[in-house]
């Protein structure tokens, strides 16, 4: 392999719905040679796949993400062919073939010759019987109900996009796979890496978990975002140009909005990992802990070190099934203690709904939620905010019978001139009863799956190598920063002025990466922010908030960075929950709020 040459990936979707800006921007990268090999797409979340499924079990022909074809696909697909960029999307979703097909005739339609391939394998739901004795990898709860059952989806990695692009795909289509896999698979083909490689297929993994939030890392949700405010609306879609040693360089498209910084990309680096030392994909296990960012030119940044250790010999698989019935209600409460007003409002209402369960014997609800926002309530025990004067109530219940659920609605309503001043209802549609999906994770042996990979008309079976059971005594934990010694007087500061954050979830979990904004500052942090402090701060949200458990914390060397990992932290996380926040999107900012222990003269420094 040669470290001279560069591929150039362009990012372009994060989810099922991300706005349809990015291949606009990035075919006019290709059109104007500035290059662009790969345009990749990630469409998929677990909540994603349960959708596609319920989808899919009305129309046989459905199941897929439909914006790939109508936003991508049909509109740009002449320009894609005259420019030679290459596509890789899991656009598939529960339906890959189906998706494939339709490509396919776009394609024909327009005249052009383009070749489409896709990999299928990871859709288990037909199996479902057979993993009822398996446990659930994080809580060890008992397998769900078969027939409860909405999907079960193994997450597939990158050396079969690999395959695809070998013998001659131009779109290559997938399922469920892991995220980074659409931009690893095509580092793979271009490089030809082998297994072996596993330094260089952690970077380009790296580099696929930078691209695959498609703005998140070029100024959306930042902590400075008033910095980029004024050029959000033409957000920049970000550009990976990887080289042969797995190293990239992280950009945007020119002319567009946003920036590209250490905060930016280390912010994305952090999102959604829990040990940063054991990242674990199909392909190789990521150790990001001793990660270099530089930033080299204005919306430049080299990233560099990323190690890999060898893969799993599971396929991490999320299957998700049905499980009762929530309504979630807001309400409106203006003037003086409009907070205390809405929680006498909801209690009330809860009582009027109880004693009609009780009466008809359908059992009380399964979970209760009052939420009030707008005084703090996010902050538990460390809220700030004097008593509000306009506040949303929002009323959530869960049950097994979805008439249960809309009784509350129906009562709370019915209070309208038995509440206490200042409701204020919203004049609109009312809310509905949803279903409860949950989301089971498990570890299946990848030799219990086959994965096939079909080019054209022509399907073979791809071999997957069975690997080896991950040894978590191979990880080598660095040194954490010693505590400071000064005799300078000390002050207090907010964390947000010494560092960035971001937080985000994997099922009932979430993960919140502290990134330092210089070096002098890491030790101070670390000093400040341990678990003990971190558990209080989100104790109102942990399920077991005086289990010291409850939080893992983690040291990155190379950016001074930290990562925490809460458990059973999100009220069940995704649909399941009924958290106003049930990804853990605002923890950074909550965390942000904490006051840091600092030298008068550092302070002054800020």
């Amino acid at each position: 392999m040669s470290n001279d040459k560069i591929i150039r990936i362009g990012g372009a979707s994060g989810f099922w719905g991300e706005s349809d800006m990015a291949v606009p921007q990035l075919l006019k990268e290709a059109r104007e040679g500035l290059g662009l090999d790969y345009i990749v797409f990630d469409y998929l979340a677990e909540i994603t796949m349960s959708i596609m499924a319920r989808a899919r079990a009305k129309n046989p022909d459905m199941g897929y993400a439909v914006d790939f074809v109508t936003a991508v696909i049909k509109p740009h697909i002449a320009e894609i062919a005259k420019q030679g960029v290459k596509l890789i999307s899991n656009a598939g979703g529960t339906n890959p073939l189906a998706c494939a097909a339709t490509v396919r005739a776009i394609i024909a339609e327009a005249g052009l010759d383009l070749t489409v391939a896709v990999v299928t394998g990871d859709d288990l739901t037909g199996r479902a019987a057979e993993f009822a004795d398996r446990k659930e990898m994080f809580s060890s709860e008992a397998f769900p109900d078969p027939q409860a059952i909405a999907s079960i989806n193994a997450y597939l990695g990158a050396f079969p996009v690999a395959s695809a692009l070998d013998r001659g795909a131009d779109i290559v289509i997938t399922g469920r796979c892991v995220d980074s896999a659409v931009t690893l698979g095509a580092c793979i083909h271009e490089f030809g890496w082998s297994r072996d490689d596993l330094d260089q297929l952690a970077g380009a993994s790296l580099a696929g978990h930078i691209l695959e939030c498609g703005p998140q890392a070029t100024g959306g949700n930042f902590t400075d975002w008033e910095s980029v405010a004024d050029s959000m609306d033409n957000a920049g879609y970000p550009i990976a140009e990887i080289a042969g040693d797995g190293s990239f360089i992280a950009t945007k498209a020119a002319g567009t909005g946003g920036i590209v910084n250490i905060g930016t990309i280390g912010e994305q680096m952090l999102y959604e990992i829990g040990d940063p030392q054991a990242y674990m994909l199909p392909d190789v296990a990521c150790d990001f802990s001793d990660v270099s960012l530089s930033e080299i030119a204005p919306d430049r940044v080299k990233v560099t070190d990323a190690t890999g250790l060898p893969a799993p010999d599971t396929y991490k698989t999320c299957a998700t099934y049905s499980d009762g019935w929530k309504m979630v209600a807001p309400f409106f409460f203006v003037g003086e203690d409009a907070g205390r007003k809405a929680r006498s409002f909801a209690d009330n209402a809860l009582k009027r709904a109880r004693k009609k369960l009780r009466a008809s014997n359908a059992g009380d609800y399964d979970e209760v939620l009052i939420e009030t926002l707008g005084d703090d309530s996010h902050y538990g025990a460390f809220g700030h905010a004097a008593a509000a004067s306009e506040v949303v109530l929002k009323i959530g219940v869960k049950h097994r019978d979805p008439k249960a659920t809309l009784l509350l609605l129906k009562e709370a309503t019915g209070m309208g001139l038995a509440t206490p001043p200042g409701l204020a209802l919203f004049s609109g549609g009312r809310p509905k009863p949803s279903p409860v999906v949950r989301l089971f994770s498990l570890l299946v042996p990848k030799s219990e799956i086959s994965v096939s990979v079909t080019v054209g008309e022509n399907s073979e079976p791809f071999l997957e190598p069975a690997g080896k059971p991950f040894d978590n005594s191979a990880i080598n934990r660095p040194a954490c920063p010693e505590k400071p010694d000064t005799a300078d007087p000390m002050t207090e500061v907010p964390l947000i002025r010494l560092a960035w954050g971001r937080s985000g979830d994997k099922g009932d979990k979430s993960n919140i990466g502290i990134i330092p904004r210089d070096p002098d500052f890491v030790a101070w942090i670390w000093a400040a922010l341990d678990e003990n402090m971190v558990r209080e701060r989100f104790a109102h949200f942990l399920q077991t908030p005086d289990n010291p458990a409850a939080v893992d914390r983690y040291f990155m060397p190379g950016t001074g960075a930290i990562n925490f990992l809460l458990h059973d932290i999100l009220g069940g996380g995704g649909v399941a929950s009924l958290r106003n926040d049930p990804q853990g999107k605002s923890y950074a900012q909550i965390l942000l709020a904490a006051p840091v222990p600092i030298p008068q003269s550092l302070a002054e420094a800020l």
